[in-house]
């Protein structure tokens, strides 16, 4: 039977601290971990009174974790990265053939190529389980962390995280954001500028959300004033239904626009200046020595390097700027 000091240690409790410890908000924290408040509030009152010392204080508003909180922090993010070097290490001796591989993608990306790509990489390692699940940025960032997915795909560069020394990225292209609008007068257009875009009202990514930022600086940085959104969603699909739909503007991927053009009922441009990222993997450093992850990239840049669907990506990309 465990000790009270056993089960208050446990791996739910402390992944509940480090919630609290980067939100630094017990609402936000608590919507994060799909639990209520008081549930939050009671856990980490639990924890404070097993170490002896309250681990955050309030100035105001504004919660900021106490002396031993940031023991505490420091010491629980030496255990979670002891155990997954200990994981990478034993699955380092595994068979490339076998086992499993998590994968978070972040939502807002155009998900056919990878579907793609998985089915033909369970035809070839049938013995290996692929699981892809549609991310937010802050949920692959905790999973990373944790250890529970071993890939991320995403769009860099990502500003909100400030230690990359754990974490290793592999590029797969070069992204852009294409401007798709129902204006006439702009039709035979490759280019235009920041500022007149925003004459129409948008529909747009929710705030938060990785394009929705880096949109939101490329304007602030040109001293032009935010496009109107009328509506958000959080998938490129959603977002070229509504423009369909509505005849209002918006910015997508420039892989989305070439996978789905013939769909996509809109004149297209390119920003001047360009809106431009990388979409990439993520992984922590060292996850590729494991055989069936290092394997599962290797085949991923050969299945592309078979493939047209990349380089039509990247020719229509210089078509859009010629």
């Amino acid at each position: 039977m465990k000790s009270p000091q056993e089960s208050i240690f446990s791996s739910k409790t402390l992944t509940y601290f480090l919630q609290l410890a980067d939100t630094m908000n017990y609402t936000q924290a608590a919507q994060l971990l799909g639990i209520t408040q008081p549930a939050l509030t009671q856990q980490i009152k639990k924890l404070e009174r097993t170490v002896g010392a309250p681990l955050f204080y309030s100035i105001g508003k504004k919660l900021h974790l106490s002396e031993a909180g940031v023991t505490m922090l420091e010491a629980t993010q030496q255990i979670y990265e002891v155990l997954n070097v200990a994981t990478d290490r034993i699955q380092e001796a595994s068979d490339a053939s076998n086992g499993k591989i998590n994968i978070g993608l972040l939502a807002s990306i155009e998900d056919a190529a990878f579907n793609s790509f998985i089915a033909d990489y369970y035809e070839h390692n049938p013995q290996v389980q692929v699981t892809l699940r549609m991310m937010t940025r802050h949920e692959i960032w905790d999973k990373l962390e944790n250890n529970q997915i071993d890939l991320a795909i995403m769009y860099l560069p990502d500003e909100t995280i400030k230690h990359w020394d754990p974490y290793a990225t592999k590029k797969i292209i070069d992204e852009s954001l294409v401007f798709l609008h129902h204006d006439e007068e702009m039709s035979h257009r490759k280019r235009v500028k920041l500022s007149e875009t925003i004459a129409q009202p948008w529909v747009t990514y929710p705030e938060g959300y990785f394009l929705n930022q880096f949109i939101h600086e490329k304007f602030k940085n040109k001293l032009v004033n935010d496009p109107q959104s009328v509506a958000q969603f959080t998938t490129p699909y959603q977002l070229m239904q509504f423009i369909n739909r509505t005849g209002v503007n918006t910015a997508l991927p420039n892989s989305f626009y070439q996978a789905h053009q013939d769909q996509i009922h809109a004149y297209a441009a390119t920003f001047e200046p360009g809106i431009n990222f990388e979409l990439s993997f993520v992984y922590r450093k060292g996850k590729d020595d494991i055989p069936r992850i290092g394997q599962f990239l290797e085949s991923f840049d050969k299945y592309f390097q078979d493939s047209d669907y990349l380089s039509r990506v990247k020719e229509n990309r210089v078509k859009l700027n010629m």
